[in-house]
């Protein structure tokens, strides 16, 4: 039986909004056209074009596309854990990870040509700005940490500043064993500090 065609085209926007992502990680703003965008989904142009009509459209859905990824990444990484310090090391660990992917290398290529482009910056910033609600409610849940306790928002925040450090070391070399070692020390400040507040 022949696929619906709601399907097909649901199918084919997906392979789209991946291969986007996947050409602003490896090849950067400029080599994310809609071609090569085409291609590398296995679509044609015109049938890129029947969903992303210009290279505006195509980057706006990867931006909604990348920050929608990002929060789903994080939700199924950051699992319901028992508490004590291995609960905090793996939040902590997790959080690293997002931001050293391939979703952070995406968003990090929609960041620098959002600098110089304000059309596309008024798109980024906004979405940026919810990822980073989103991610730090998200950390909160995931230590159940109690932000009325002074100091404990700030150490959330401190986390996730430092992992997009982190991340933007590892953009030009590996740098995993380092991230590593810095990650695990801070999940014992910030275990310190929550388990501390309370």
């Amino acid at each position: 039986m022949a696929e619906p065609q709601q399907d097909r085209s649901r199918a084919t926007r997906r392979r789209l909004l991946d291969a986007a992502v996947g050409c602003l990680a490896e090849l950067g703003w400029t080599g994310s056209t809609v071609s090569v965008v085409a291609e590398r989904a296995g679509v044609s142009r015109g049938a890129a074009q029947h969903h992303f009509p210009t290279r505006e459209d195509l980057v706006t859905a990867a931006i909604e596309h990348v920050t929608d990824e990002r929060l789903a990444q994080l939700r199924a990484d950051l699992p319901a854990l028992p508490p004590g310090y291995d609960r905090t090391e793996h939040v902590v660990l997790t959080i690293g990870e997002m931001y050293a992917g391939k979703l952070f290398r995406a968003a990090l290529q929609l960041w620098v040509a959002a600098a110089s482009d304000d059309t596309l910056r008024a798109k980024v910033v906004p979405l940026e700005a919810h990822v980073g609600r989103e991610a730090h409610r998200l950390t909160v849940e995931a230590l159940d940490a109690d932000e009325s306790h002074p100091g404990v928002r700030e150490s959330v925040q401190a986390t996730l500043d430092l992992a997009r450090g982190l991340g933007l070391a590892n953009v030009l070399t590996d740098d995993t064993k380092r991230r590593d070692r810095v990650l695990r020390e801070w999940a014992r400040s910030l275990h310190r500090s929550v388990h501390e507040a309370g």
